[in-house]
């Protein structure tokens, strides 16, 4: 299957849905299904108190979550890669878990690699219930058919770390190591993230401090490879408003050992959301003021159709802070069944570092 609709990444969760319900009411659905009413559903709340281990686990009583790493690597010739491993669960309905195949999870996987003259990537779908898919707080081990994150004996709830991380293609494979001494940091208010000024949420925390090491292969060749990863835990019954309809989001590694994740949720009537945290050096995270930030599209490049605009400039005055983004291959197209584009970044201007962006609903 491969409709092209205009449908998110992260939000990519919610395509599940509209693969078990059809194109039609896809359609029907908007923004992936994520705009439509969570009713019946657990409701994002503020004042959420995190546990680790606990919330590193599926929390079926909501209806969208995710699992999701990016890192930026590089090999001993200094040639630049990026490795994206995620996992989405949807809810088909709420309510006490079936047993079998009449439960209502659908899990979906996404896996890439990107290099400046390839970008290659991979989906799988599996079903609850049946032991195809599926998350464990403890010991932490994430599962889609053999693709795996699983924490290893030293394995910290509070750092979720260490992470062993594999996954593979018709034509790459990847086994990372993910380490860090670093806490998970909060995102939004203390971890509750509104998505629209009328009220939309999700929880969200991150961990984007890991060190990595592993072995990526593209086409039978392999490479040792070295850098930075960053992992976002994120779940909400209902993330956006209807009329929001795709997003351009951040993870920033600054060289000068910040942290910056921002996003910019668009809407019909062409205003936009937008929000953000600083994370300082010493694991310090601050929301920043929507009205502080401003995202501006720069390069557009087409891909099947699509106008994506793959440079950006960001400035956040009160941080005298003004880079521009620029993408290590612009053409870093998810063609799942719900595209999108995905892909490591390097900026330059008053900061430089690496990162990655994600581009929805174009």
């Amino acid at each position: 299957m491969n409709d092209r609709l205009p449908i998110s990444r992260r939000a990519l969760a919610g395509g599940a849905l509209a693969l078990a319900l059809g194109r039609r009411t896809a359609l029907a659905q908007g923004f992936a299904g994520l705009g439509i009413s969570g009713s019946g559903f657990a409701a994002v709340v503020p004042g959420k108190t995190f546990a680790y281990p606990a919330d590193h686990g599926p929390h079926p009583q909501f209806r969208i979550e995710w699992w999701y790493v990016t890192a930026n690597l590089t090999d001993s010739a200094g040639t630049a890669y990026g490795v994206q491993w995620t996992l989405f669960r949807q809810a088909m309905e709420p309510g006490a878990q079936q047993e079998g195949w009449a439960n209502q999870q659908i899990w979906m996987g996404h896996a890439a690699v990107t290099r400046a003259d390839t970008h290659r990537y991979s989906e799988t779908f599996a079903r609850g219930g049946v032991g195809q898919a599926g998350v464990e707080a403890k010991p932490f081990s994430a599962w889609i058919d053999s693709w795996e994150m699983r924490g290893s004996d030293q394995m910290h709830d509070n750092t979720l770390a260490p992470l062993e991380l594999k996954a593979s293609g018709a034509d790459f494979v990847y086994a990372l190591r993910l380490d860090t001494d670093r806490a998970l940091v909060l995102q939004g208010d203390a971890g509750y993230s509104r998505k629209s000024e009328r009220g939309q949420a999700s929880y969200y925390f991150s961990q984007p401090y890991f060190e990595v090491t592993g072995r990526i292969t593209i086409d039978q060749r392999s490479a040792e490879v070295t850098g930075k990863a960053w992992m976002d835990r994120e779940w909400s019954s209902q993330p956006l408003a209807a009329d929001q309809t795709g997003w351009d989001w951040f993870s920033l590694h600054l060289d000068s050992g910040e942290k910056l994740m921002l996003f910019r949720l668009r809407q019909t009537d062409d205003n936009t959301y937008c929000s953000g945290n600083w994370i300082s050096r010493d694991g310090k995270t601050g929301q920043i003021p929507s009205a502080d930030i401003h995202m501006t599209p720069k390069a557009l490049t087409e891909i099947e159709g699509r106008k994506l605009p793959v440079t950006w400039d960001i400035a956040i005055p009160s941080l005298a802070l003004a880079v521009e983004c620029i993408p290590l291959n612009a053409r870093s197209w998810m063609g799942t069944s719900f595209p999108y584009w995905e892909g490591p970044i390097s900026f330059r201007g008053s900061h430089t570092g690496i990162g990655y962006l994600e581009m929805t609903g174009y």
